[in-house]
C-alpha cells in the first residue's frame, strides 16, 4: 500500500458518483450511488486490512502543496479509521433506504448524499487545518439541501435551523483557527497537537473550538437544532445525521480540544460535566414524554452523546475508549433504530407512537430487530452498548464520582423510554385495522438491517477488534493530557504493574 493514495482515492469515488448521478435518470442514479458507496466500502475494508496495528501514528500520509500555506495534506490514525469505516458501512445502507420512498429529484437526492460521504470522510482524513475546516463546514450544504428540498412539512424551518446553529459555532473556530496558525507558524494538525500554546490563550482557543463542537454534538443547550432537522429529515437523511455527522463533534475534541489546549480542557472540564449531567437527564425526561417516534430517538441521541463527553472529559484512557466505542455503538443502533421507523412509516406514512401496535403478529421479523436495536440502544450487556457506556463510566468514576452517579440515571431512563416505546409499536392490541394489515420487511430492508445487526452483537460480543486499531493513539493522548488531569474524588487506585526486583522475589520467597 505503501505509497498508493488510498484516501484520495476513496474522496474520488464518490466525487465522481456523485457527478453521473445528475446526468443520469432516477432509476441509473439509484444504481450509481449504491455502486459507488459499495466500492467506497470494499475501499475502507482494504484500508483497514492494511492499517498497521502498533505501528507508526500517522499512516496512509499524502501531502501536495496545492499554494503558500495550504496543504492538500491526508492521513489517519486508528481514531479516524474507526469513524472512516462507520461512514462507508453506513453510506450503502442510507442509499438503500431511500430506493423507493424518494420519488422527485432522485438524481440530485443521491448526489447530494454521496457529497455527504466525501465531506465526512474528508474531515476524518484532513491533517491541514484549513482543509479540515473547509470539509467540516461543507458538510453542512449537502445535509441542508436533504432536509431541506425531501424532508417532512416543516423542512424548511428544520433546515435553517440546522444550518444557523451549526455555522454560528463554526465561526469563532475559524477565528481561533487563524491565531493558531499565526502562533505555531504551520497548519499541520499533527504538529499543533503537540505544540504548547500558552495558558492564557488555550483558554479563548479553547472557548472558541468548544461553541463549534458542542453545537455538532449537540451538548445541552445548544441541541434544540437536532429533533426538529430529525423529524423533518427523510430517513437517509436522520441516519447519517445520526450516524456520523453528529461524530464530527466528537472527534473534534479529540483531535483540537483535547490535545492542543490540555490546560484548557482541565480548566473548563466542569462546565462540560455539568453540562452532560443534565443532558443525560433532562433529554431523557423528554423523551419520555414524545408521541413522534423520531422525536424519542433524537432526544436519545443527545442523551448519549452527553456520555460521551463525560468520557472524553475524564482524562484516563478508560474514559476516552469508552467515547469512541460510544461514539461507534451510537452511530449503528440509532442509525437502525431510524431505519426501523422509516420501514413502518414507508407504510403506513405516520410516526404517531399511538396509530401502531400489536406489530409483533403481523411482522415478527421486524419485531425481532427492533429487539436487537433497542436492548442496544439500553446497553445490555452482549450488544455494542453496553461495552462503551460501562468504559466511559468507569473512565468518570475516576474522576468524580457523582458524575458517574448522574450519568448512570441516564441508562436508567433510557430504559424506560426505549422499552416503553418498543412496548406500545410491538406490543399490546391491534387497534387499528391498517397496522395490523402491513407486510413485513421485505428483501430489501432485510438486506439492510441485518448487517447493522451483526455489526452492533461483534462490537458487543468482541470489542477488541474496535479497540485494538485506537488504543494506541488513544494512549498518546492520555499521555499528553496527562500534565492537566485535575484531581479526582474516587477513591479507587488504578493499580500498575510494579516490576519485581529480586530483593521482593527474595522477600516472598521467604515469607
Amino acid at each position: 500500500m505503501n505509497g498508493f493514495p488510498i484516501l484520495s482515492l476513496m474522496l474520488l469515488v464518490p466525487l465522481v458518483g456523485a457527478v453521473a448521478c445528475l446526468l443520469v435518470e432516477a432509476k441509473a442514479a439509484r444504481s450509481i450511488a449504491l455502486i459507488a458507496t459499495l466500492i467506497d466500502f470494499a475501499l475502507g475494508v482494504l484500508l483497514w486490512a492494511n492499517y498497521d496495528v502498533g505501528g507508526a501514528q500517522w499512516q496512509f500520509q499524502e501531502k501536495v502543496e496545492l499554494f503558500a500555506g495550504f496543504n492538500w495534506a491526508l492521513g489517519i490514525d486508528g481514531i479516524a479509521l474507526m469513524l472512516i469505516m462507520l461512514t462507508v458501512f453506513l453510506m450503502p445502507v442510507c442509499i438503500g433506504a431511500g430506493w423507493n420512498s424518494i420519488e422527485k429529484r432522485v438524481g440530485e437526492y443521491n448526489a447530494a448524499f454521496l457529497l455527504v460521504e466525501v465531506l465526512i470522510i474528508g474531515v476524518f482524513t484532513a491533517q491541514d487545518l484549513y482543509l479540515f475546516y473547509i470539509f467540516f463546514e461543507a458538510g453542512l450544504i449537502p445535509m441542508y439541501l436533504i432536509i431541506g428540498i425531501w424532508g417532512g412539512a416543516d423542512r424548511i424551518y428544520a433546515s435553517y435551523k440546522f444550518f444557523l446553529y451549526t455555522l454560528l459555532g463554526s465561526v469563532l473556530m475559524l477565528i481561533a483557527m487563524l491565531w493558531m496558525v499565526n502562533e505555531a507558524g504551520t497548519t499541520d494538525i499533527p504538529t499543533l497537537m503537540a505544540y504548547d500554546f500558552a495558558p492564557q490563550a488555550q483558554t479563548w482557543l479553547w472557548l472558541a473550538f468548544f461553541a463549534s463542537f458542542a453545537v455538532k454534538m449537540p451538548m445541552w443547550p445548544v441541541h434544540t437544532w437536532l429533533p426538529a432537522a430529525h423529524v423533518q429529515a427523510p430517513t437517509a437523511g436522520s441516519v447519517i445525521l445520526a450516524g456520523v455527522l453528529l461524530k464530527m463533534g466528537g472527534y473534534g475534541f479529540i483531535r483540537f480540544a483535547l490535545p492542543m489546549f490540555p490546560e484548557a480542557s482541565a480548566q473548563f472540564a466542569w462546565l462540560v460535566y455539568w453540562l452532560s449531567m443534565v443532558a443525560v437527564v433532562v433529554t431523557s425526561l423528554i423523551a419520555l414524554v414524545q408521541h413522534d417516534m423520531k422525536k424519542l430517538i433524537a432526544y436519545s441521541s443527545v442523551a448519549h452523546m452527553a456520555i460521551v463527553t463525560i468520557g472524553l472529559f475524564s482524562f484516563n484512557v478508560q474514559g476516552l475508549e469508552g467515547a469512541m466505542v460510544v461514539m461507534l455503538s451510537h452511530g449503528l443502533v440509532s442509525g437502525a433504530l431510524f431505519l426501523g421507523v422509516g420501514v413502518i412509516y414507508d407504510r403506513l406514512h405516520t410516526r404517531e407512537i399511538d396509530r401502531y401496535g400489536g406489530l409483533a403478529v403481523n411482522m415478527p421479523y421486524y419485531a425481532l430487530f427492533m429487539m436487537l436495536f433497542t436492548m442496544a440502544s439500553v446497553g445490555l450487556p452482549g450488544t455494542s452498548g453496553f461495552v462503551g457506556e460501562f468504559l466511559s463510566l468507569a473512565g468518570i468514576y475516576q474522576v468524580s464520582s457523582w458524575v458517574a452517579l448522574v450519568a448512570t440515571t441516564g441508562i436508567i431512563l433510557g430504559a424506560a423510554y426505549m422499552l416503553y416505546l418498543y412496548r406500545r409499536v410491538i406490543f399490546g392490541e391491534q387497534k387499528n385495522a391498517d397496522a395490523a394489515a402491513m407486510k413485513d420487511i421485505d428483501l430489501r430492508e432485510w438486506l439492510m438491517m441485518a448487517p447493522i445487526a451483526a455489526a452492533v452483537l461483534w462490537m458487543g460480543v468482541y470489542p477488541e477488534s474496535f479497540l485494538a486499531p485506537m488504543r494506541q493513539d488513544i494512549a498518546a493522548l492520555d499521555a499528553r493530557i496527562a500534565r492537566a488531569k485535575p484531581a479526582g474524588d474516587a477513591k479507587v487506585a488504578v493499580a500498575k504493574a510494579q516490576p519485581k526486583t529480586d530483593e521482593s522475589a527474595h522477600e516472598g520467597a521467604h515469607h
